[in-house]
């Protein structure tokens, strides 16, 4: 490859991924232009982007961008998008589940790692980080939380004062009634 060539292919993975922090990072094994087509296809409509990358330029484009992956050997396919990466290891998880239909064919992908905001992590991890929604909604229960009980703790003692009071009136109303 001249460098030149080599120079643009460089900027055009830079621009690519310019800004991605979220990542799945998979080995192609025996896979059929078929089965390509299905995984390519099926993740496009999740709004996930898949590319075929030369590891020694994909590695300059990480360390420029900061993201501490490490590519490894053998071809590498890169897939990024969704909201999170937990949306997106689970979309590539389950569609590389679901492309092997069976269980005694050869993998047609190896996962090599999931990358989450630039750093490297295990794909089950990568499956169970909570999305940016999720986080919030677990800080704002754990805020509220303590708040619901103090003021259970402040409204319960009125509620129980209130129904002695009205049971008191209520045997004493009956009385005069009859």
């Amino acid at each position: 490859m001249s460098k030149k060539i080599k120079e643009l292919e460089l900027n055009t993975l830079r621009n690519t991924f310019k800004g991605v922090r979220d990542m799945v990072l998979l080995e192609p094994l025996k896979l059929d232009s078929a089965t390509e087509y299905e995984f390519r296809k099926k993740l496009r409509e999740k709004k996930i982007r898949v590319k075929l990358v030369k590891n020694t330029l994909v590695k300059k484009v990480f360390t420029e961008n900061g993201v501490a992956a490490e590519t490894g050997s053998g071809p590498t396919l890169l897939a990024w998008g969704g909201d999170s990466v937990k949306e997106l290891a689970l979309a590539v998880s389950g569609l590389i589940k679901e492309l092997k239909k069976d269980p005694k064919a050869p993998d047609k992908f190896k996962v090599k790692t999931a990358v989450s905001e630039g750093a490297p992590v295990s794909m089950e991890l990568a499956e169970k980080i909570p999305t940016r929604k999720e986080a919030i909604g677990g800080l704002v229960s754990a805020i509220l939380g303590p708040g619901a009980a103090v003021a259970g703790a402040l409204t319960g003692p009125a509620n129980n004062l209130a129904g002695i009071l009205k049971a008191i009136e209520e045997k004493t109303a009956a009385p005069a009634a009859g």
